[in-house]
């Protein structure tokens, strides 16, 4: 659980950084940077022994879809929304990962979605403010895409390295140049390279963010979903949007209502909490 915690402080700070440092480079190589700059880190650590052909290509897949999709998606939806609003379209997240793992295994967990259904109702007190305008539904629309890509991976890693003897940090290579491939080609084909400049805070904001939020991140959060229920892992993926919020208003200086911001928060805690105790009370009896 301190995995995923330490993470979502790490995420808090991301969504502000990508608004205010890299508005206007193409989302595309903003991807493809991220990813293989954590792509680089994680090669030291690279130990396929014991890693089928088959588990090898599995992982290759939810990394092109968990991280290349994903950031794709997730980059380009910044040109149309605010740092916390790009925070705040993360809430259905959690219901995506129930309703897969639900549907994989062909049965449904009530608690765990009504969990998720409440960090939920949480998130939504603080994104609410009187309407949506077209370009909050464009920014919505492609956060929802990154959401599900996120989800899809998070669930596919969890199941093809439950009961695998291969450790996380030997294997995570693969996971990025998965999303590596994906990205560098999409790069490749959009990316306009003649007209792609960048400021020295531009190159570190990407260094951090694919050195530390993607590199030790997403190798930290996929390691804590390992160890946690479902529940759980819906719950701290909501976490990050209450903090990114209070982030925004405190360090980046953007707007929020600070009512919303913390009985959603609460409400989210709650759920946090909640879980837990019933986690505690089922592995009593």
């Amino acid at each position: 659980m301190l995995y995923l915690l330490f993470v979502s402080l790490l995420w808090a700070f991301s969504f502000g950084l990508i608004k205010g440092n890299l508005a206007g480079v193409d989302p595309v190589f903003v991807a493809f940077a991220r990813i293989l700059i954590a792509l680089l880190v994680f090669l030291p650590f690279a130990r396929l022994r014991g890693v089928t052909r088959r588990q090898g290509l599995q992982l290759l897949g939810i990394g092109a879809v968990q991280y290349g999709l994903m950031y794709i998606f997730y980059n380009a939806a910044f040109a149309y929304l605010q740092a916390y609003e790009a925070a705040l379209f993360t809430i259905f997240t959690p219901l995506y990962i129930v309703l897969i793992n639900d549907g994989l295994t062909r049965r449904v967990h009530f608690f765990a979605l009504w969990v998720a259904a409440l960090a939920v109702i949480g998130t939504g007190i603080i994104s609410y403010n009187g309407g949506v305008s077209t370009a909050q539904w464009l920014g919505f629309g492609l956060m929802q895409l990154s959401n599900l890509c996120f989800a899809l991976g998070q669930v596919a890693y969890r199941r093809v390295m439950t009961g695998s003897a291969a450790s996380d940090a030997s294997i995570y290579g693969l996971v990025y140049l998965g999303g590596a491939l994906a990205t560098g080609l999409a790069a490749a084909l959009f990316t306009p390279w003649q007209a792609l400049m960048l400021t020295t805070r531009q190159i570190w904001t990407l260094v951090y963010l694919g050195a530390v939020a993607s590199g030790l991140g997403f190798f930290l959060w996929n390691m804590g979903a390992r160890r946690v229920n479902v529940g759980a892992l819906a719950i701290f993926n909501n976490l990050k949007v209450p903090l990114s919020v209070a982030v925004s208003l405190l360090v980046f200086g953007e707007t929020v209502r600070l009512p919303s911001l913390i009985l959603g928060g609460l409400i989210v805690l709650g759920a946090l909490v909640w879980n837990e105790l019933h986690q505690r009370q089922t592995a009593k009896a």
